[in-house]
């Protein structure tokens, strides 16, 4: 396993970080702690989570299904970089009081004793906003966030799914009330979504934040999706919802076979291939992946080692070729 900083930070996390949001829906307890062992095993030990993952009435789930793992000793706490997140409500569906989301002091303040009952421990490394919340000031938020860091509760704060801009205001307000800021973005990035590049990336570069895309496959769509569902062994997550759906578009099946095609021609998985791409993006700190198998996390951990040779690179660029930064994206 390669370890690189965290953004601007001194703190060492692989190149892979290890998506927990299947453990409860999709994986059960006992299989998940196999996994999260696994991917210790491998080198991988930065870990994301968020508090609302279990969804729907199991809201916390996964949370929990982490601390039960840390629970049960061997260093494992000690040796993991432990990430969630706060922003979405907790509540019971249905009910609306207020005060149960969001980024005002009174919820983060809730939120992060939350966090750490579910995962038993009493400290957060990467505490991250879910997203971006437009009716709390930065000043309040960060506030909030420098208490939980003198109380030991936290570390460091990160961001998810912020605009470029909402990352500049962040930490200029941080700047002026002598916080650290923010030290990651957790974005959609992939392949076939390379929008991030406009503005937020060069905002993270600017700003000392290390990226870390989620779904990186793009929901399954670039982990050899035709190829799957010709070989009819496609499974659920392939053969139906958003990669099907994104297939039956002649355009998007057009480019998605360009792709297979290409690492077909250089024998390589697309999976691994999409992964790896990532790894040479500039800023990026690691791509999240989240197994439901520890056949699928052998697979991951598999894309670090691999090195895309110019051609190939090269390839991927002209099949997906992104937007470009701001301004030259949509001007001169």
């Amino acid at each position: 396993m390669e370890y690189t900083q965290l953004g601007r930070t001194g703190l060492k996390v692989s190149r892979l970080v290890l998506g927990t949001m299947n453990f409860g829906p999709l994986t059960d307890e006992t299989d998940s702690h196999a996994i999260m062992d696994a991917a210790l095993g491998s080198g991988v030990n930065f870990f994301d989570t968020a508090n609302v993952y279990g969804w729907g009435e199991n809201k916390g789930r996964t949370e929990e299904i982490v601390g039960s793992w840390f629970a049960k000793g061997g260093d494992r706490r000690e040796k993991t970089v432990l990430a969630t997140k706060v922003f979405g409500s907790m509540a019971a569906e249905g009910d609306g009081w207020p005060n149960t989301s969001r980024l005002s002091a009174l919820s983060i303040r809730r939120a992060v004793d939350a966090s750490l009952t579910r995962l038993q421990t009493d400290y957060i490394d990467l505490y991250q906003f879910h997203h971006v919340d437009r009716l709390t000031p930065w000043d309040e938020i960060w506030q909030a966030m420098d208490v939980l860091v003198q109380q030991g509760k936290i570390l460091y704060a990160g961001s998810s799914n912020h605009a470029g801009w909402h990352i500049a205001q962040a930490n200029e307000t941080a700047a002026r009330r002598g916080s650290y800021g923010l030290v990651s973005e957790q974005c959609l990035y992939n392949l076939a979504e390379r929008r991030a590049e406009m503005e937020v990336i060069p905002a993270a570069e600017s700003y000392g934040l290390g990226v870390i895309p989620w779904s990186p496959l793009h929901g399954g769509l670039l982990g050899g999706a035709i190829r799957k569902q010709n070989e009819g062994g496609a499974g659920k997550r392939t053969s139906g919802g958003r990669s099907a759906e994104a297939l039956a578009n002649s355009q998007v099946r057009e480019q998605i076979q360009a792709y297979e095609d290409l690492l077909a021609k250089h024998g390589l998985d697309p999976g691994e291939a999409a992964l790896a791409w990532l790894l040479t993006r500039p800023g990026v700190t690691g791509p999240i992946v989240g197994p439901r198998t520890q056949e699928q996390l052998a697979s991951a951990v598999g894309a670090v080692d691999l090195k895309l040779s110019d051609e190939v690179l090269k390839g991927l660029d002209e099949i997906f070729p992104g937007p470009g930064p701001t301004p030259e994206a949509f001007a001169w």
